[in-house]
């Protein structure tokens, strides 16, 4: 299972490959097309609105594992047909640009499936825009590995649920950082953004440790099932959160940061 984020006109849209193309989060389009602040809700009205979209709703989209920073959850996902049928229904003077660039995305597709390394140099070009360094960037593409490694040995060992996923994910933060995501997003003042995009350079690299760590005991342990995982990742959590609170006391300072990257001048610019 591979999740991305695709930006378009500075919105991330989640996309997920199922069938061997990109299938996007639907409720993340509408939000890109009308600015909505509640596009589950917008989505419901434009269902209500338009009979033959409401009726074709099966057909268009597919609840598909998505990753996100709580784990795994199922999201409606719609591939580029759908989503142009959807985007018929949105009166946005977005929608033939968006058209356009869901064109270059399936094109972009092709590229990766025949060159997996394109993918990786996209990522890095999309963080390097946004004002990222370089460091900060090879740190958060080799995390985004590590997890793909641990979710890959979660559904080996049948940890297939989203609800496991979530928990799992939250076994590791608490051990590492003293928080789960959810507490980590509120302590970092963030909503709907992806965390690790706002982590400092020490915070990636202990997110790292903990989930390498538990990558490291499932595979040693042969870890089957929820409750063997759940101990793994509360121990693989503890190896990194004994290492910070190591750091701390030497250093005399917290790696827990309230900092994030949208307190960057640079990054207020592109919100603008």
């Amino acid at each position: 299972m591979t999740t991305k984020i695709a930006v378009f006109k500075g919105k991330g849209i989640r996309k997920t490959i199922h069938k061997n193309e990109w299938w996007f989060v639907i409720v993340d389009v509408i939000s890109a097309l009308t600015d909505s602040t509640d596009p589950s809700g917008y989505l419901k009205d434009m269902r209500r609105r338009d009979e033959q979209l409401h009726k074709g709703w099966g057909q268009i989209a597919t609840p598909l594992p998505v990753k996100t920073e709580g784990g795994i959850q199922k999201l409606n996902c719609a591939n580029t047909e759908g989503i142009f049928r959807i985007i018929q229904t949105i009166p946005s003077p977005k929608a033939e640009p968006f058209k356009r660039w869901l064109a270059k995305v399936g094109y972009e597709r092709i590229q990766e499936i025949e060159n997996p390394e394109i993918a990786t140099k996209r990522t890095r070009a999309l963080y390097k825009a946004k004002g990222y360094s370089d460091a900060w960037i090879e740190k958060r593409v080799r995390g985004i590995a590590i997890r793909e490694d641990l979710t890959d040995e979660w559904d080996k060992r049948g940890v297939k649920e989203d609800r496991e996923y979530s928990i799992l994910t939250a076994e590791i933060s608490k051990a590492t950082f003293g928080m789960t995501p959810s507490e980590y997003m509120k302590y970092k003042g963030l909503d709907r953004e992806n965390l690790r995009d706002h982590m400092t350079d020490l915070e990636l690299i202990f997110s790292m440790l903990g989930e390498a760590s538990t990558t490291e005991i499932t595979k040693k342990r042969d870890a089957q099932g929820f409750i063997e995982n759940k101990q793994a990742a509360k121990e693989g959590g503890k190896i990194a959160g004994n290492a910070r609170k190591e750091l701390e006391r030497k250093a005399k300072s917290k790696v827990v940061s309230k900092e994030n990257y949208l307190d960057k001048p640079q990054d207020k610019k592109l919100l603008k």
